[in-house]
């Protein structure tokens, strides 16, 4: 499977969204079956699913009921597997790159995923609880940001939720499970270690 793992950073804040001419239908596994969908250039991983999320998915527990999260959505993958495996669930895909938003839009029509919503960090309503939060997150967009991000959105964890972060070894996993641990004050667990990437369960406060 094609891998992208670098250009996380000048995806994160481009914004505009692909025209006709830029989509690309590509096929991938969502929730154990075979589905197309559309990716372009200018969105993390347009080749298809990327290393990282594969050993999220591969580790993440079934997502529970509610609102869930898919935190730094790219065209989906998370978020459309979420949507997939709890058709009853609210899922948020949130990206701050309009490009990412409209595929997720796109990929969630074709899919017949009702039950997503691709939205902006601040479309999101403030008094929305998450019971799940999985994401790939933008290491690259340097820790200023990756920590604004982070204490954002994690200590909005509903009572008995938890967050799954899949983040490189070598790109600052340990580190940043301290950091949410320390400056968050959230429990913070190493899942497991797979193909150079660390698997974080974070629980609520």
């Amino acid at each position: 499977m094609p891998q992208d793992d670098v250009g996380h950073h000048d995806h994160y804040f481009s914004e505009r969204p692909a025209s006709a001419t830029d989509l690309r239908t590509i096929t991938v596994r969502i929730a154990g079956r075979e589905a197309e969908v559309d990716v372009a250039a200018g969105v993390f991983s347009p080749g298809g699913i990327d290393k990282g999320t594969c050993v999220l998915l591969e580790e993440v527990p079934a997502p529970p009921g509610g609102d869930l999260l898919d935190l730094g959505c790219g065209w989906g993958p998370l978020g459309l597997t979420m949507a997939a495996e709890r058709p009853d669930a609210r899922v948020w895909a949130v990206d701050v790159n309009e490009r990412a938003l409209d595929l997720v839009r796109r990929n969630a029509e074709r899919l017949g995923l009702g039950n997503v919503r691709a939205v902006t960090p601040d479309e999101v309503p403030d008094d929305v609880r998450f019971a799940a939060v999985w994401s790939n997150p933008p290491i690259r967009v340097g820790k200023a940001v990756l920590h604004e991000l982070m204490g954002r959105w994690l200590p909005r964890l509903a009572p008995g939720g938890d967050a799954w972060l899949v983040v490189q070894k070598n790109l600052g996993a340990d580190s940043l499970a301290r950091w949410i641990a320390d400056e968050l004050g959230l429990p913070v667990s190493r899942e497991t270690s797979s193909k150079g990437f660390r698997v974080l369960r974070v629980s609520a406060a």
